[in-house]
């Protein structure tokens, strides 16, 4: 019987884990990947988290990991296939077998949707980014383009142009789907051009992005766009199929927690970007997690 088992081991998981050390829990960290860090690794550079300007995601994924490891916290490699609570104990199934514990945390994270086409895992950290707010400021004066058409992409978007010389908006219809005023925001920059009826065939370059092959929906006709840069926005995930209807999560399947990370059900907390919130980051996921394991720690004391 642990205190807390915390699933999932990205920024959110391991930030749990080092304040649940601190607090003198017997925890277990659960991850289904060889390795911790969860999105981060994919990240080619991370130049906004508080001290470690322009480190490499990977490396930053291995840091937070031996930070843990440092406190003692237990890691168990295996793949959670489900989570009850059974008289007030949280069990958590697994291939690995059945575990047990007081409190729980959920870090499983959220995934980026992906376009699917030749380049894209190739590329993934040169040139090809899917959070504009991460790694937007790399481009500064260079030609971008955003592929999506809803809040999401043309936030982006506007985003970049603040910096970029030029972003094109790569939209599968003759219509966007976000708001209105994000849409009027985004007609009134000089800087952004929108290729409307536009699907990503294929992403190129050499060593970093040099350019999309894009095919005209309505035409067939296929063309090369130049750009330095593509971000993909069209469509986030949140892995919280595990939790089934144990707590309450909003119609887009992330968990209903505030920033006290409590969920709908006692004892088990949400942290990271499976949790419903305006902004997911490196530093927010962390600090969910100091926060849920504060609260676990708390449920555990009897506080």
């Amino acid at each position: 019987m642990y205190d807390l088992i915390i699933i999932g081991s990205g920024p959110a998981g391991l930030g749990a884990a080092v304040y649940g050390m601190r607090a003198g829990l017997k925890l277990l960290v659960l991850e289904k990947n060889p390795m911790s860090g969860g999105q981060v690794l994919n990240t080619y550079e991370v130049d906004n988290y508080l001290g470690l300007p322009g480190i490499n995601g990977f490396d930053m994924g291995v840091k937070f990991r031996e930070h843990a490891e440092k406190t003692g916290a237990e890691f168990k490699e295996a793949e959670v296939t489900g989570i009850e609570d059974r008289d007030g104990v949280k069990v958590v199934h697994t291939t690995e077998g059945e575990l047990q514990a007081k409190t729980l945390i959920l870090a499983m994270g959220a995934q980026h949707a992906h376009l699917g086409v030749a380049g894209e895992e190739a590329f993934a950290g040169l040139g090809v980014s899917y959070c504009a707010t991460c790694d937007g400021a790399f481009f500064k004066n260079k030609t971008v383009a955003v592929v999506g058409g809803g809040d999401v992409a043309v936030e982006d978007a506007i985003f970049l142009a603040r910096a970029c010389k030029k972003v094109y908006l790569v939209h599968r219809r003759d219509s966007l789907r976000a708001a209105r005023v994000l849409q009027d925001a985004l007609m009134a920059l000089p800087n952004v051009e929108i290729l409307w009826n536009r699907t990503v065939a294929e992403i190129y370059g050499n060593d970093m992005v040099e350019g999309l092959k894009l095919l005209d929906k309505e035409t067939g006709e296929e063309s090369r766009l130049s750009v330095e840069g593509v971000f993909i926005a069209v469509g986030i995930k949140p892995q919280t199929q595990i939790c089934g209807e144990l707590v309450a999560c909003d119609e887009g399947g992330y968990i209903l927690a505030g920033e006290d990370t409590h969920t709908s059900a006692a004892g088990i907390f949400a942290a990271g970007d499976s949790r419903k919130k305006p902004m997911r980051q490196i530093i927010t996921a962390v600090a969910d997690g100091a926060n849920a394991a504060t609260a676990a720690a708390a449920v555990v004391n009897g506080m």
